[in-house]
């Protein structure tokens, strides 16, 4: 039976749905993430784009919104309502504004993570520290691990992801004959697309096969693999497909690829709270780490009431992202 394991971790949220102790799909909800899906905010129409079409609405607090249509009796600087429709996606060195509409309801929050898994039906098991590690035996660091490569290892071949600013881009390599490496690509693909929360627009490059039959028996793989809602082509005679999926945030390759030192330091930081070590300890970890923990010392604080001694930090740089560690101290 499928099940959501929901974790409050320190700096961040987790969930996966297991189904067949496996993970089906995952999501991480970083502190201070922004603006969330759904929430309906007061701000002011700072600049007018297109005409009736597209502006940018400014809240209190500096965030800036791309709204889209524009209400057609809204003026340059007045103050309007707008409801989120996705949120802001942070990409390297640039970040697409979170996407609005207009609104005239009540103003709101968004739903957080927990809030929108318990929506969804399915039962939710909230895990704690003192348990034995539900998400890491469903395979949650492997998972992590293949999101922030980009690598996906099926039996037969490996996929590789890559984002563009147009559209997520998923190449197909392998040993198997043509069709039945797009076949087995075809199923990888839709499992990976699910598992790390990819969407919007996304392009498969299958290996290119001559019958139709071939191209027909690979898009129904891939049909047979992702859950509705999606659109998509047929593979063409090149090989290629493209799907679209609904769009509300970043997935989870878009959110490690923009913020690789948030993510190793909030992993590091949930190994330490399961390491088993009790009172004093010490963080070791490359420079990029140490520097961000020092940013966060509330991050190190909570740290150390779950342990219950003081935390201290070294950094080394030899040390990888993924190689950093606690010990006693």
């Amino acid at each position: 039976m499928a099940e959501w394991l929901y974790e409050a971790g320190i700096g961040e949220a987790r969930a996966a749905l297991i189904d067949d102790d496996c993970i089906v799909e995952a999501h991480i909800e970083p502190e201070g993430g922004g603006i969330r899906v759904g929430a309906i905010v007061e701000g002011r129409l700072a600049e007018i784009l297109v005409p009736h079409r597209r502006g940018v609405v400014v809240l209190a607090d500096g965030t800036e919104l791309l709204v889209e249509p524009l209400a057609r009796d809204w003026t340059d600087g007045a103050s309007v309502r707008v409801e989120v429709v996705r949120e802001r996606i942070g990409e390297s060195g640039r970040s697409k504004r979170a996407k609005a509409r207009p609104a005239d309801r009540t103003p709101q929050t968004g739903p957080d993570l927990y809030t929108r898994i318990v929506a969804s039906g399915i039962p939710v098991r909230t895990l704690h520290r003192h348990e034995s590690d539900a998400l890491e035996v469903a395979g949650w660091t492997e998972l992590l691990e293949c999101a922030a490569s980009g690598l996906f290892a099926f039996s037969g071949g490996m996929l590789r992801i890559e984002g563009t600013a147009a559209m997520t881009v998923i190449d197909v390599d392998g040993y198997l004959p043509p069709a039945p490496l797009g076949i087995a690509a075809a199923g990888a693909a839709a499992t990976a697309i699910r598992a790390c929360a990819i969407s919007g627009s996304i392009g498969i490059d299958f290996p290119t096969v001559d019958s139709r039959a071939d191209r027909l028996a690979i898009a129904d793989a891939f049909d047979r693999a992702l859950p509705l809602p999606f659109e998509r082509t047929a593979v063409n005679g090149f090989g290629f497909m493209q799907i679209v999926r609904p769009r509300y945030r970043a997935s989870l390759i878009e959110q490690m690829r923009a913020d690789p030192v948030g993510h190793a330091t909030r992993a590091l930081l949930r190994r330490a709270e399961r390491s088993g070590i009790v009172g004093a300890s010490r963080l070791v970890a490359p420079a990029a780490i140490a520097v961000l923990l020092e940013q966060q010392p509330h991050w190190v604080n909570a740290l150390a009431r779950i342990l219950g001694g003081t935390i201290g930090l070294r950094s080394d740089a030899a040390l990888s992202m993924s190689g950093a560690y606690v010990e006693t101290a």
